[in-house]
């Protein structure tokens, strides 16, 4: 459909609510778009959307957005650019001029301005008040000078940031996070510093120096560490991982008005695309190992570590593997039996069903330490699975 104001190309009429405003200047494509009650598209600036699928209340000011998902509440301000394995969870926020890709967002998380925050999962936060927050004009690197992304960084963890009890973690504007990274809750970067470390201890101030100039010798295309992003490769898939039996065991538990089925099937669809682009770019830093190590050779000679060597042709020569292991795993969550977590719920959703973040900001210790134990027990299984794999890299 088109007409002078609005163009609808290919996007089911039943995809979109009647009760959904859309602004004169906006494009809606593709078959699966989906436009739930309340939501507005292009209050500030016309917006382009493709094949994503937007929840009820849902703002999305102005912008370009392709192949992502936003829950209920979520926002995303004027000049937003969200691209393919986006997931912004309910209340969740972007200001304007924010570029975001394979980026999960969980609830409350905010966003300032001009930023780009590519290949991320951040968690952590309480509610609208009290919730993680990155700084504007700020960056996470996700592409190295040797041209890969094994890069991504995990801010929280998927475990314990789904109960929406974690201290909020802070990132301070007109500065970095240098990928891949893994900070703990209650982490706090201070204003202009570019990181470049894991932060695992929770509740600590970090900060950066802007470091001595000069110059190293350097050759792009040699990896001197491999272990670093293998490793934090197998974190953060695992925590997807972990993510998406949360999705079908407890998220599904609310599908229904608010949360319709075609909404809980985009947000588990969009999410097996993260994990298979993740898997993708571990094959991708593989692949150019080989090369990456006879350069070093050349370079090197007879110095080039032996633990290095035995590194990087166990990553080749296995790089395959990996895929095989998250695609099995996934494929048990799909005729999985209930966790004992996920039926506890059931019974809660039984006698008082209510929304999402209500049901769950309402549980009992008893049972968050049930839901944590489930979920860490999942991300140590698939990390154990693939260091299995590559035994060297532990």
């Amino acid at each position: 459909m088109k007409n002078e104001q609005i163009t609808i190309e290919d996007v089911p009429q039943d995809r979109i609510a009647e009760n959904a405003t859309i602004h004169a200047g906006c494009k809606l494509f593709g078959a699966n778009t989906l436009v739930c009650r309340g939501a507005e598209l292009g209050y500030e600036a016309p917006v382009t959307l493709k094949n994503c699928y937007v929840g009820p209340g849902v703002k999305l000011k102005g912008g370009y957005f392709e192949n992502a998902v936003f829950l209920e509440g979520a926002k995303a301000g004027s000049g937003s650019h969200v691209r393919a394995g986006t997931i912004l969870e309910e209340q969740a926020g972007i200001a304007h001029t924010v570029g975001l890709k394979q980026t999960i967002l969980f609830p409350f998380v905010t966003l300032g301005s001009l930023i780009n925050f590519c290949d991320c999962f951040m968690a952590g936060g309480t509610s609208r008040k009290n919730h993680s927050e990155v700084g504007s004009s700020y960056i996470h690197f996700n592409y190295t000078p040797n041209q890969d992304k094994a890069t991504a960084s995990l801010i929280g963890d998927v475990p314990h940031g789904v109960m929406l009890d974690q201290a909020p973690i802070f990132l301070g504007g007109q500065g970095g996070l240098v990928g891949p990274c893994r900070l703990a809750y209650g982490t706090v970067i201070a204003a202009g510093s570019i990181y470049r470390k894991d932060q695992l201890n929770p509740n600590r101030l970090v900060f950066e120096g802007g470091g001595r100039g000069g110059s190293v010798p350097y050759t792009t295309g040699i990896y001197r560490n491999v272990k670093r992003p293998a490793m934090a490769t197998f974190v953060y898939l695992a925590n997807l991982v972990a993510l998406m039996a949360w999705y079908t065991q407890v998220r599904r538990l609310f599908v229904g008005k608010e949360f319709p089925e075609p909404l809980y099937k985009g947000l588990t669809e969009t999410l097996a695309m993260a994990i298979h682009e993740r898997v993708k770019r571990f094959v991708g830093f593989c692949d150019k190992l080989p090369e990456s190590l006879k350069m070093y050779k050349a370079q090197m000679g007879d110095s080039v570590s032996a633990i290095l060597i035995e590194q990087k042709k166990q990553l080749f020569d296995n790089r395959n593997k990996a895929a095989e292991v998250i695609d099995q795993y996934l494929d048990t969550l799909k005729i999985a039996d209930q966790s004992e977590f996920s039926n506890s719920i059931e019974h809660k959703l039984t006698a008082n069903r209510s929304d999402y973040l209500t049901t769950i900001k309402k549980l009992s210790i008893d049972d968050r330490h049930l839901g944590v134990d489930w979920l860490s027990r999942i991300v140590d299984d698939v990390t154990e699975q693939l260091l299995g794999i590559f035994p060297v890299i532990r």
